[in-house]
C-alpha cells in the first residue's frame, strides 16, 4: 500500500516527513496543498488544516513528529531512531526542544516588529544554537556527521529544514549564523548533500520570496498565528 502525504513545499514541517519517507524509502503519493487557498475537502483530510497529512490504509497520521515516529514503527528498516533506551530517549527531548522552542525563536525573530523585542528573540534564538551545539550535537555525535554519530537519526531530519532556510534570518533580520557554532554548521553542510535533501530542497530566492510575509508580519497561515498567540 502507497502512502498519501499532504504537503506543502514552503512548510518545513513537512519537508521533515517528506524527507523521513525518502530516508526510509517508503513509496508515497504527494499532494501539493496550497495554504493560501486550501481546497474544501482538506478540512476532511486535516482536522488542524495544517500539513503534514499521511493516510496509509485505514490510518490517517498528523503532525510531522508523530508522523515520522508512526513511520519509524512501521517501517523499521532502515532504523531513525538510536537502539539504546536513553539514546532513544535523548533523542526525544531534542525533537521536543526543536518544536517548542528553537523552531518557536525562528518564527518570533521573523514575525515580531518591535525592535526591543525582535533583539530579544535573536538572542533567544542564538542562545538556543549555542546549546544546541555545546550540549546537543556536539557532545552526542563524537565527531561522526549527524547528530548521534555516523548514523542518520529523525532528529536530524526534525532540525534541518530551518538550517535550509537561515537565509530568511540573514536577509531579513540581518542575523548571521554564529561563529561558535561550527560543528552545527558542517552538519547542516553534510545535510545538504544527501541525495534525499538534494532532491527536494528550494533554493534561497524561494524562501525569501515565500517567507517576506513572516517577516513584514502580514502572513495569515495557522502556524503563523499560533507562533503570534504563543
Amino acid at each position: 500500500m502507497v502512502v498519501e502525504l499532504y504537503s506543502a513545499r514552503v512548510c518545513p514541517y513537512a519537508q521533515r516527513t517528506q524527507l523521513t519517507l525518502l530516508e526510509k524509502n517508503i513509496s508515497y503519493n504527494l499532494t501539493e496543498i496550497d495554504l493560501q487557498n486550501k481546497p474544501d475537502w482538506f478540512l476532511n483530510i486535516s482536522p488542524y488544516q495544517k500539513v503534514p497529512v499521511i493516510s496509509n490504509g485505514r490510518d490517517r497520521v498528523w503532525e510531522s513528529s508523530i508522523i515520522n515516529e508512526y513511520l519509524e514503527e512501521l517501517f523499521p528498516e532502515p532504523s531513525l531512531m538510536p537502539k539504546e533506551p536513553i539514546k532513544r530517549a535523548i533523542a526525544r527531548i531534542w525533537i521536543d526542544f526543536a518544536n517548542t522552542k528553537f523552531n518557536m525563536a525562528f518564527y518570533k525573530v521573523l514575525l515580531t516588529q518591535d525592535p526591543e523585542q525582535q533583539a530579544k528573540w535573536k538572542q533567544t534564538l542564538i542562545d538556543h544554537l549555542l546549546f544546541m551545539e555545546t550540549e546537543g550535537i556536539g557532545k552526542l555525535s563524537q565527531g561522526g556527521l549527524y547528530w548521534f554519530g555516523d548514523d542518520l537519526t529523525l532528529v536530524d531530519l526534525t532540525f534541518y529544514p530551518w538550517f535550509e532556510r537561515w537565509s530568511v534570518i540573514e536577509h531579513y533580520r540581518g542575523l548571521a549564523f554564529p561563529k561558535q557554532c561550527n560543528t552545527l554548521k558542517k552538519w547542516s553542510e553534510t545535510m545538504a548533500q544527501r541525495e534525499s535533501v538534494k532532491s527536494i530542497a528550494n533554493e534561497p530566492n524561494f524562501y525569501l520570496k515565500t517567507y517576506e510575509k513572516y517577516a513584514d508580519n502580514t502572513a495569515t497561515g495557522i502556524t503563523t498565528q499560533e507562533m503570534r498567540d504563543s
